[in-house]
């Protein structure tokens, strides 16, 4: 992953919330395709109405789930980000029109560069996603995310792009794999399913239970 881009979103006043606001939402993400186009010497073309549609499409998802943000609010915000990743992949909202051929070879580590170069529009959905996690995580919680080494791993891409391209839900587990959490493969994009939020129900129910023992 490349967290340049961290830094800028990390000063947006209340990020978590003006991210759910369609302005910024677009804003924020041509802003992140700016960032990996001068680092790495690409050029994108955003399809306006796809990206418009992706946020909408997730808005409407994430409502029906957001309940689960009382249960666990950390998790939520990888799940949330899970789902914008998974609607980018779905509408392909980015074109990359030029620039493979002249990477800059001194944008980043090796392995970015590998990851940059087979999987372009996938590398930029999925280095935003991870930024504003990354971001909201620093302003909320004063820390950093985990990030594994699995997301500079080419091999790892190789499995990713193959398995969202046949279900984009995917992009869910493949973001959780990449923040070192245990990912869910028969329900990714499903809150109720993950491991942090059964957890957590657990401890609620335990809790409850202990008045009564």
């Amino acid at each position: 992953m490349d967290l340049r881009f961290k830094d800028e979103l990390a000063l947006m006043p209340d990020l978590r919330h003006r991210l759910r606001q369609l302005r910024w939402f677009r804003a924020t993400f041509r802003a992140s395709a700016r960032e990996v186009s001068a680092t790495y010497g690409l050029r994108f073309e955003i399809d306006e109405t796809k990206l418009t549609r992706a946020f909408l499409d997730w808005v409407e998802i994430m409502e029906a789930q957001k309940r689960f943000a009382r249960v666990d609010r950390a998790d939520f915000i990888v799940f949330a980000a899970g789902l914008v990743l998974r609607e980018l992949i779905r509408q392909e909202p980015a074109r990359l029109i030029s620039g493979l051929d002249s990477l800059n070879e001194d944008a980043a580590n090796p392995e970015a560069l590998e990851i940059v170069r087979f999987w372009p529009e996938g590398f930029l959905y999925t280095n935003y996603c991870v930024s504003a996690i990354a971001a909201i995580y620093e302003q909320e919680f004063g820390r950093m995310p985990t990030i594994d080494k699995c997301a500079d791993d080419l091999r790892t891409w190789w499995s990713y792009r193959e398995n969202v391209t046949e279900m984009p839900a995917y992009a869910v587990a493949f973001l959780d794999r990449f923040l070192g959490a245990e990912p869910n493969w028969i329900a990714p994009d499903r809150a109720q399913a993950r491991q942090a939020m059964q957890q957590a129900l657990g401890a609620s129910r335990r809790s409850r239970a202990l008045p009564q023992l």
